[in-house]
């Protein structure tokens, strides 16, 4: 990859950076943990309701990954990044050392970004994300009943004792 490539590659990531208005989900993950479609993790395998993408519709490069592994994933150019053209969404894929594995998964996390992004609020993918906060929210409220629960019944005990 000459100079002249690079620089348009970074001038093009630099150019598709979502603006903060944006939904939450378009904005770039910031934990290093691996990114797993929200459906298949939600134990949707597959979703009809997902918008389709065309292959005319991707850009698609092999780059070399980052992160932990050493020489494994520096000199190793298994890192997949797809680029959907009309809305300009990126997405950057290197979980595995397979680049098949990486270009399936970029596949996948592209689809529901896209799908997210031309339907908004009635994508399968917010109202599963939707979904599972609200579950999350509805736990810690029963935690913190609990936890209120424990320290009432210990200061009773402690009355009962004096």
């Amino acid at each position: 990859m000459n100079v002249l490539s690079l620089f348009h590659f970074t001038f093009l990531l630099r150019e598709v950076r979502t603006p903060s208005w944006r939904p939450w989900i378009l904005r770039k993950q910031q934990f290093s943990l691996p990114r797993v479609p929200l459906l298949q993790a939600g134990g949707k395998k597959n979703s009809f309701n997902l918008l389709g993408l065309t292959e005319a519709e991707l850009k698609e490069q092999f780059v070399r990954g980052d992160g932990p592994g050493g020489q494994a994933t520096n000199k190793t150019s298994n890192c997949v990044v797809l680029k959907h053209i009309p809305s300009g969404i990126v997405v950057k894929c290197h979980q595995t050392r397979s680049v098949e594995q990486n270009r399936k998964i970029a596949r996948e996390i592209l689809q529901e970004k896209v799908d997210l992004f031309y339907k908004g609020e009635d994508s399968d993918v917010f109202k599963e994300k939707k979904a599972s906060e609200k579950k999350k929210q509805e736990k810690k409220r029963r935690a913190k009943e609990n936890l209120e629960r424990k320290k009432h019944l210990k200061e009773m005990q402690q009355l009962d004792k004096k």
